[in-house]
């Protein structure tokens, strides 16, 4: 059996990151005038993604996606060629008008638990050294994307070899951290 291909910058194998890793820019696939976002810190969270929301390169299954702080992340070129896909989602995904590129993700209701984080693609930037994807997210999600129910045992055994270990919600201490935010908003933590 063939192996399962996951995304261009897994398939390899998971590079790991560098100690002080501090950035580097995204740029969208246009062939001229490319929208650019300088990230000026490292990323956390990084994981493959398999929701449907989430951007993809053609042919890969899933999504390679982190975050970083709000304020580290900005447009730097052709902020005009910038437009948010879903404007009724829950992360606002601001992609390039002409090669669709989801450049950035932000969250802009003040109390979800990731606000003051956006949602970035480090596919997309040139430098090595950003912090490896730690898991896999949404992993049975990918059958709304059109994977065949069928070979779900080998893409989540492919995720397995290659260190992701997959969930279908996030990561436990992401689940922690949402469910650590929630308590305290309530009053229930304090």
């Amino acid at each position: 059996m063939a192996k399962v291909s996951i995304h261009p910058s897994v398939d390899g194998g998971v590079k790991p990151g560098k100690k002080d890793f501090a950035g580097g820019t995204l740029t969208c696939k246009c062939k001229t005038n490319p929208v650019e976002v300088k990230i000026s810190s490292q990323i956390a969270h990084n994981h493959a993604c398999g929701c449907t929301k989430c951007w993809k390169p053609a042919g890969a299954l899933f999504a390679v996606v982190a975050v970083a702080p709000r304020d580290k992340v900005k447009v730097t070129k052709n902020e005009n060629k910038l437009k948010v896909v879903d404007s009724s989602a829950t992360i606002q995904r601001h992609a390039c008008k002409e090669c669709g590129t989801h450049m950035y993700g932000r969250i802009e209701k003040k109390d979800h638990p990731f606000y003051g984080l956006d949602f970035v693609h480090t596919e997309l930037s040139k430098e090595e050294g950003w912090s490896p994807p730690e898991f896999a997210a949404f992993v049975s999600s990918i059958i709304e994307s059109g994977a065949k129910p069928e070979n779900m045992g080998a893409v989540r055994a492919r995720l397995k070899e290659l260190k992701l270990e997959p969930y279908d919600c996030l990561s436990p201490a992401l689940m922690d951290f949402i469910a650590t935010h929630i308590a305290k908003a309530s009053g229930v933590l304090k």
